[in-house]
C-alpha cells in the first residue's frame, strides 16, 4: 500500500470517528453572551442580532436560551422546506461525501440535471439555457450584463420600477430604487431609469420616445421588499407587448417569488398575474435550494441564451454539485408532498384570517408571500411584540409586516399567529 492510499484511508477513518480535539464552534452560552461576541467579530452591516439561533426543526427555531419561535419569515423566503428537512439534509450529505466541488472547467451530473429541471419547470422553449449562481444578487448581476449585450451601445437604456429591489452588488444596486441603498455607493452603472410602479401609462410613455434604445425592462411580479406589492392584472402582458415591439428583453426577478412561494413554480405563471406571457429571462434564488446557497438565471430561447458568450461571465462556486443536488432535492420534495397546492390553499385562508385583525387595513400577496398592511406605521413594534411572543416576522416597511413561512407550515401553526395579531390593540404604539 502506498503512503498516499494510507493517508486516504486514515482520512476516511477520521470522518467515521471524528477527533473530538478538532476545532468546532461550541454552542454553549446565552443569547446575551453570543450577541456580545457577535458585535466584536462581525461588521455592523445588519446591526445587533435580534436573537442568536442554535437549531431548527420544521417550522420552528430555538435560540441559545432555549426559547422556541415559529419561523414565519423562513430566512426571508429561503427555507421553503423548513429547517433540518431529512430529505434535503440527506441529499446534501450524500453528495458532499461523493463530490463536493469542481471548477466549471468540468461538468457534473447533478449540475446538468438541475439545469434541465429548471428549464422544464420554467416551460422554456428549445434553445433555452441556465446560468447557475450562488445568490439572487448574482443572478440579477448576470441578467444586467446580459441586458448590456442586447444591442450594446445602441441600447443604453435599462428600465426598472420604483420600489424595486434587485440586490446590493453594484449592477444589481443600480437597478434598485431605494435611495438609502444607492446613494452611499454612487456613481453606479449608468443608463437605468425608474418607472412609477404599476402605472401602465408611465410604462407606455417610457417606450414612446427612444423605445428602440431600451435594452431591457426589469420587473418583480410582486415587490417583496417594498411591502409585497403585486403588479396589477394585465401589466406583465403590456410589458411583454412593449418589449417585444421594441426588441428589449423582459427580465423577471423571481428571486423572492419563484420556486413555489406563490403557489406556482413562478409567480408569472399564475394566470391573473402573467396572463400566459413568456419572458426572456427569469432570475431565481432564495427558496431554490431550501436553505443552501444557490441561484440561477434562466434565459428563454436561443437568441437570449447566447447573448453572453464564452469568457464574458463566470463564477467559482455557481452550479457546484452540492448546491445543485440541494436544488434537485428541494424541487423533488415540493412535488412529492404536493406543496404547491398546499401553499396556494393555506395561503389564501391565512390571508383571509389575518385581515380580521383590528390593526390590519389590508392583506396582500400570493401563496406564502404575504404583506400585512397596518392602520399605522407600527410594523417594527408589531414585529418586536411578535418575537417576544415566539413568532419571527419582518417589518419590511414602516406600515407593512411581511411573512414568508416554510411551505410545510400547518393551519394550526398559522392560526396561532392569527390569534396573536387579533389580540393586539388597534392603537399599538
Amino acid at each position: 500500500m502506498t503512503v498516499e492510499n494510507t493517508s486516504v484511508r486514515a482520512r476516511h477513518r477520521s470522518a467515521e470517528n471524528p477527533d473530538a480535539s478538532l476545532p468546532v464552534a461550541a454552542t454553549d452560552g446565552s443569547v446575551a453572551q453570543w450577541t456580545d461576541r457577535y458585535t466584536h467579530a462581525l461588521m455592523d452591516t445588519f446591526g445587533a442580532p435580534q436573537r442568536v439561533l442554535v437549531r431548527g426543526e420544521g417550522a420552528y427555531v430555538w435560540d441559545a436560551d432555549g426559547n422556541r419561535y415559529l419561523d414565519l419569515l423562513g430566512g426571508i423566503a429561503v427555507n421553503s422546506l423548513g429547517h433540518a428537512h431529512p430529505t434535503l439534509t440527506a441529499a446534501i450529505s450524500a453528495q458532499l461525501g461523493t463530490l463536493g466541488h469542481v471548477s466549471n472547467f468540468f461538468g457534473s451530473p447533478t449540475q446538468i440535471a438541475f439545469a434541465e429541471r429548471l428549464l422544464a419547470l420554467a416551460g422554456a422553449p428549445a434553445g433555452s439555457r441556465v446560468f447557475l449562481t450562488n445568490s439572487g444578487t448574482e443572478a440579477n448581476e448576470a441578467a444586467f450584463k446580459l441586458a448590456r449585450r442586447n444591442g450594446g451601445t445602441d441600447r443604453p437604456r435599462v428600465l426598472a420600477l420604483e420600489g424595486s429591489f434587485h440586490g446590493r452588488s453594484m449592477g444589481a444596486l443600480a437597478l434598485t430604487h431605494k435611495a438609502a441603498y444607492r446613494e452611499p455607493f454612487e456613481p453606479l452603472p449608468g443608463g437605468v431609469e425608474f418607472v412609477p410602479f404599476a402605472d401602465t401609462e408611465a410604462l407606455e410613455a417610457a417606450f414612446a420616445v427612444d423605445g428602440d434604445r431600451v435594452a431591457a425592462l426589469f420587473l418583480e411580479p410582486l415587490q417583496g421588499e417594498a411591502g409585497v406589492r403585486p403588479l396589477p392584472p394585465g401589466y406583465l402582458a403590456l410589458a411583454r407587448k412593449l418589449t417585444a415591439e421594441h426588441g428589449a428583453l423582459l427580465i423577471l426577478d423571481e428571486v423572492q417569488t419563484g420556486m413555489g412561494r406563490t403557489g406556482a413554480w413562478f409567480a408569472h405563471q399564475l394566470p391573473h398575474i402573467g396572463g400566459g406571457i413568456v419572458p426572456d429571462v427569469v432570475t431565481v434564488a432564495k427558496g431554490l435550494g431550501g436553505g443552501f446557497p444557490v441561484g440561477a438565471l434562466i434565459a428563454y430561447g436561443e437568441r437570449t441564451a447566447t447573448l453572453l458568450g464564452r469568457g464574458q461571465h463566470g463564477t467559482t462556486f455557481g452550479g457546484n454539485p452540492v448546491a445543485s443536488v440541494a436544488g434537485l432535492a428541494t424541487i423533488a420534495v415540493i412535488e412529492r408532498d404536493g406543496l404547491l397546492a398546499h401553499v396556494a390553499a393555506l395561503g389564501a385562508t391565512f390571508r383571509e384570517r389575518l385581515a380580521t385583525a383590528a390593526l390590519v387595513s389590508e392583506v396582500r400577496g400570493e401563496g406564502f408571500l404575504i404583506g400585512i398592511e397596518l392602520v399605522a406605521p407600527v410594523a417594527a413594534a408589531v414585529a418586536a411584540r411578535a418575537l417576544d411572543a415566539g413568532f419571527i416576522v419582518n417589518p419590511c416597511t414602516p406600515t407593512t409586516v411581511r411573512l414568508a413561512p416554510p411551505f410545510l407550515l400547518t393551519a394550526e401553526q398559522a392560526g396561532t399567529f392569527v390569534d396573536f395579531l387579533v389580540g393586539l390593540p388597534e392603537d399599538l404604539s
